[in-house]
């Protein structure tokens, strides 16, 4: 299979420099997005600095001539170099060491990758400026490792050899499927299904509209909660990562602890929906749904939970509650409410994309998945993209199965308007934690109303939620703090169900959450081994009211079911033409349906 050289890293890096040293006329303008991502700022902080730029470039000179004095006698190639195999999975093989071509080729990329990053450090521009352009290159940096391209990777040249070609055929293959449906193959195809073995918790949808299912699930005990559970997960994602296999479900554990569970369950948006603002998955995602929760199980307090921007919406949206008494308690995992430091996602962000989004959405749109999906895999490029570039296209392999993946590739599209008002008051301005300074429904938001017990979980190793900025969110709110640190990352670290026996968490009960720093939280904080599933539950049961005997029956009669969990929402996929005919029709109803569901 041809491919670019595995000397392409060397030739940009060399283009650079030359760009650089000869100052060509316009190099930079003719770099797309030179200007949002400081290329020019780059170029001309350097060119008023030449004597910094000599020395850099005599240290890279020197670095390049060992590096050649070295291969030659065949010696030792230790430069420095910042990949080491026992870290780095790309290089793991024995012949980036073993052999002098491949330990070149990876000495000569990390001198290339050092030389970019020092020369970003050299020009000492604006923080903003400096963090968006590092972020650029180590995307430059990461792409172009030897590692992705078939001459560079003695892997996948040891297993063309080994099958007589038959890697790469079946790899291009790969790559043409891949193609034909828009996406990268992450999980092994037809391995998962949504309510054959994901989602396939009992249950029934109870109540719809044009933007959200609201699901009910079946009492696993014999006694329940008095006090009801709604979830409200992301809407840009599919809500069964909280209910994915049966021994890793957030939604099984919680019913196995006897709380009713609620779903909100949100629409693939379509043509009907490409107007749709935030304002109305408010109402219809959260306001009305909480009505419904309400009267189906007669409570008269429910409790709330919010995952990732769901919780960000559901704290929106109790802002402006017309009466916030039937809220028991708040649960936010991983959710911003202070966006004053959004991580790395926050590089894709400034004035002039959000005004673009907003000039190219001000009469609706929707937001492809494929275009959220690669903003989020870029995040973590290496192993969500570069990885399975290699594995499935180079070294012709499938991948395999992997819930957390499949669920990670369903991924669904979001209206424009809401998109881009997301973006405006939220990552931009930061105007949700000013209070006052958000008009929704006619209301001013102001966070410090929601007074009632919240528990908020963050995860120590969350690349879109950074911990530090979920502690600064569970500031905005005036009510009891139990905030949380979970271990590893933004979706494994909230599926960490106790029956893995794996990972850990931290508490800190004992410190003044509202003056206490994060750093110094953490510094004295127990760390406790296991699930914080089980510590969450137990949090919640002292809060739920008493025990009832649970329900016969799902859905009431004021909201019959409208068809099994989990529904025809979250089965549509984010292609227009297949979404719209999974959802145009809604289903009859049958006998077995009405008023109420058997258990």
């Amino acid at each position: 299979m041809d491919g670019p050289s595995p000397l392409a890293a060397d030739n940009a890096i060399r283009a650079l420099h030359a760009g650089i040293l000869e100052g060509v006329p316009g190099f930079a303008e003719r770099l797309p997005d030179a200007e949002r991502l400081g290329v020019k700022a780059l170029f001309e902080r350097l060119a008023g600095r030449p004597e910094r730029l000599q020395a850099l470039q005599h240290a890279f000179y020197r670095d390049w001539l060992e590096l050649w004095s070295t291969i030659l006698r065949d010696g030792d190639l230790d430069l420095g170099v910042r990949a080491d195999p026992e870290t780095d999975s790309r290089f793991a093989a024995p012949e980036w060491r073993t052999l002098p071509f491949f330990r070149f080729l990876r000495a000569s990329y990390e001198l290339n990758a050092r030389w970019l990053r020092n020369l970003v450090a050299l020009a000492d521009l604006p923080a903003p400026t400096e963090q968006r352009l590092s972020f650029a290159i180590q995307q430059l940096i990461d792409a172009l490792a030897p590692t992705n391209f078939p001459i560079g990777n003695p892997e996948v040249i040891r297993l063309a050899f080994e099958s007589a070609g038959a890697s790469l055929r079946t790899g291009l293959a790969n790559l043409q499927s891949d193609i034909a449906r828009g996406a990268i193959t992450m999980s092994e195809p037809g391995a998962y299904e949504v309510g054959r073995n994901l989602a396939v918790t009992p249950g029934a949808v109870v109540h719809e509209n044009d933007i959200a299912q609201l699901i009910q699930y079946a009492p696993r005990t014999e006694k329940v909660r008095a006090q009801p559970l709604l979830i409200v997960p992301p809407f840009i994602n599919k809500f069964y990562i909280l209910d994915l296999q049966p021994h890793n479900s957030f939604v099984r554990h919680a019913l196995a602890q006897g709380f009713q569970v609620f779903m909100v369950s949100w629409r693939n948006p379509t043509e009907p929906q490409t107007r749709s603002t935030w304002a109305d998955y408010v109402v219809k995602g959260v306001h009305e749904v909480i009505r419904v929760v309400l009267d189906i199980s007669a409570a008269r307090r429910i409790h709330v939970l919010g995952f990732c921007v769901g919780g960000t919406l559901l704290a929106s949206a109790l802002a402006v509650l017309p009466k916030r008494e039937p809220i028991a308690s708040l649960t936010l995992l991983a959710t911003l409410l202070d966006f004053q430091d959004v991580g790395p996602i926050g590089h894709y962000i400034d004035e002039t994309y959000v005004r673009q989004c907003e000039q190219e959405y001000a009469q609706g749109g929707l937001v492809s998945s494929a275009q959220i999906a690669a903003s989020f895999a870029s995040l973590r490029a290496n192993e969500l993209v570069w990885f399975f570039v290699v594995n499935n296209y180079l070294k012709g392999r499938h991948p395999k199965p992997f819930d957390l993946l499949q669920w990670n590739s369903d991924s669904t599209n979001a209206p424009g308007p809401l998109f881009a008002w997301y973006l405006r008051n939220m990552y931009l301005e930061n105007r949700l934690i000013q209070r006052n300074a958000l008009e929704l429904l006619g209301q001013r938001i102001d966070l410090t109303r929601l007074d009632m017990p919240a528990y908020i979980l963050a995860t120590e190793q969350d690349h879109i939620v950074p911990w530090k900025s979920a502690y600064a969110s569970a500031r905005c709110l005036s009510g009891p703090i139990e905030f949380v640190l979970g271990a590893s990352g933004h979706v494994a670290g909230i599926v960490n169900p106790p029956c893995a026996n794996r990972r850990h968490y931290w508490l800190n009960p004992a410190v003044d959450f509202g003056t206490c720093a994060p750093d110094a939280w953490l510094t004295t904080a127990t760390r406790v081994p296991g699930s914080w599933w089980t510590h969450w539950a137990a949090w919640m049961s002292s809060r739920s009211g008493p025990w009832k005997r649970s329900a016969k029956r799902l859905g009431s009669k004021n909201h019959p079911i409208i068809e099994p969990a989990p529904g025809r929402y979250v089965r549509a996929v984010a292609s227009d033409w297949l979404a719209r005919a999974v959802e145009s029709e809604r289903p009859k109803k049958t006998p077995a349906m009405e008023p109420g569901l058997n258990l």
